[in-house]
């Protein structure tokens, strides 16, 4: 069995990663193929990261060359289907068998007014037309100059189906005018069963065209990047103003962690920016790993076995877990993922919130300690809890970063912007005061 990226249905919840209806979710950001084939190949391709840092750039390398190029999608999508649907339902193994098949249907249809040879008939009309139109991209495609050269040998082959001399004559039919039964069927019967496997394979074309399309576009639209990958040996993840991609406006930041920088101890105020951000680096290594365009100016990163978030843990009232033993059990998980040998990112989001502080501060530098001993994996991990910061200072592989507050009389402001260092910020009273809630229960401010 090949090995897959590991990601858990928490974690892709966390990061509202594939929801295909919430606007908000990042899967919905990229949906804008036409064709129901290339959504169900972009659904594919979301949910399937890849582990090889070649594979990885060839597809993004794609992304990017059909967004240079400005190509626009050629096919009709209702079109499309219909062929689909006609290459999907398959002929007699032998010629004569689907002649006689195709003599009954028009037989029948004009004793019966049965539908069958007039839904044929449009199935073999949508394959000439979107066979014609599939050429016509091949053809341009093979003389622009800047496609990649991985892929000039999959549109070669791709033009070799058009050589076959069947295929030349069904290009040159005018599928508006009367054809004979004869030819009928023996179109019908060489494009669903003598080429039916080189038909399926141009279909699986224009629904790859039909993704990169609209990736691309959605790169140009949003003004995002591309990533490189490097083999998961180098160990590394750089990234200049990086951002959440499902939030218009967003502000970026840098990162760059290493072996000898593989953890960031991050703190700052509520409302902040700690969680919105932990996000956007987990969601981007994703977006990455799939060979996506990422929001950031650049980034590059080595390949990661996989990802674990531990951000909006909750109790489970029906395996009998209260909120602070749920947390344990995330960790549990995340610890066995990373003792395994496997290179992870690893995203805690102020570790121990359901306890008390003691217990909070003991946990959140006892396992902040322990993950900083794996090198090999990424580790972010942000707090309320400063004091761990102070403890953690001897510590040469940890990077403290924090979100600062700027105070405005009474009214707090946040930059969204990283900053060096462990933060004091401690607003939690001021928001209360703000929001009057003493007043409203009768108390006066302390």
């Amino acid at each position: 069995m090949d090995k897959q990226f590991n990601i858990d249905k928490q974690s892709l919840d966390e990061l509202n990663l594939l929801s295909k209806f919430s606007p908000g979710s990042v899967f919905f950001l990229f949906r804008k193929a036409k064709s129901s084939g290339g959504e169900q190949l972009l659904d594919e391709w979301f949910r399937n990261p890849l582990l090889n840092h070649g594979e990885i750039n060839e597809r993004s390398a794609l992304f990017a060359f059909f967004g240079a190029a400005g190509i626009t999608f050629p096919f009709d999508p209702q079109q499309l289907s219909v062929m689909n649907d006609y290459i999907d339902s398959g002929v007699p193994a032998t010629y004569f068998g689907n002649y006689t098949r195709v003599m009954i249907q028009l037989i029948t249809s004009r004793i019966t007014r049965d539908e069958q040879f007039k839904q044929l008939v449009q199935g073999l009309q949508a394959v000439i037309s979107t066979l014609k139109k599939c050429y016509a991209l091949l053809v341009a495609l093979k003389q622009m100059k800047a496609i990649p050269d991985f892929y000039k040998g999959r549109i070669k082959k791709l033009l070799q189906i058009f050589d076959h001399v069947q295929v030349a004559e069904l290009l040159e039919t005018d599928i508006y005018k009367s054809i004979s039964l004869k030819t009928i069927a023996s179109y019908d019967y060489l494009t669903r069963h003598v080429l039916r496997a080189e038909v399926i394979a141009l279909l699986g074309f224009i629904d790859e065209v039909d993704v990169c399309i609209a990736i691309a576009n959605v790169a140009k639209t949003k003004e995002m990047a591309y990533a490189t990958a490097y083999p998961a040996e180098m160990n590394l993840f750089t990234a200049v103003n990086l951002c959440h991609p499902a939030i218009n406006g967003a502000v970026g930041n840098n990162i760059e962690m290493r072996s000898a920088s593989n953890v960031v101890f991050l703190t700052g105020a509520n409302m902040a920016g700690k969680s919105t951000w932990m996000k956007s680096i987990a969601i981007n290594m994703y977006l990455a790993h799939i060979g996506f365009p990422i929001a950031a100016q650049s980034m590059e990163f080595s390949i990661r076995d996989g990802i674990y978030s531990s951000i909006n843990v909750g109790d489970n009232i029906g395996a009998g877990y209260s909120h602070f033993y749920a947390e344990v059990l995330r960790v549990k998980q995340a610890a066995e993922a990373t003792a395994s040998g496997k290179r992870l990112l690893l995203i805690f989001d102020e570790l121990f919130k359901g306890t008390n502080v003691k217990d909070a501060y003991d946990g959140t530098l006892a396992v902040t300690e322990a993950f900083a001993e794996y090198k090999n994996c990424l580790f972010i991990v942000s707090t309320h809890i400063i004091e761990v910061g102070e403890a953690l200072k001897t510590q040469p592989n940890i990077q403290f970063k924090y979100m600062p507050t700027i105070m405005e009389g009474a009214i707090p402001r946040y930059t969204y912007q990283l900053e060096e260092g462990i933060t004091e910020d401690r607003q939690g009273m001021m928001i209360i005061r703000n929001e009057n809630i003493l007043s409203l229960m009768g108390m006066a401010d302390q």
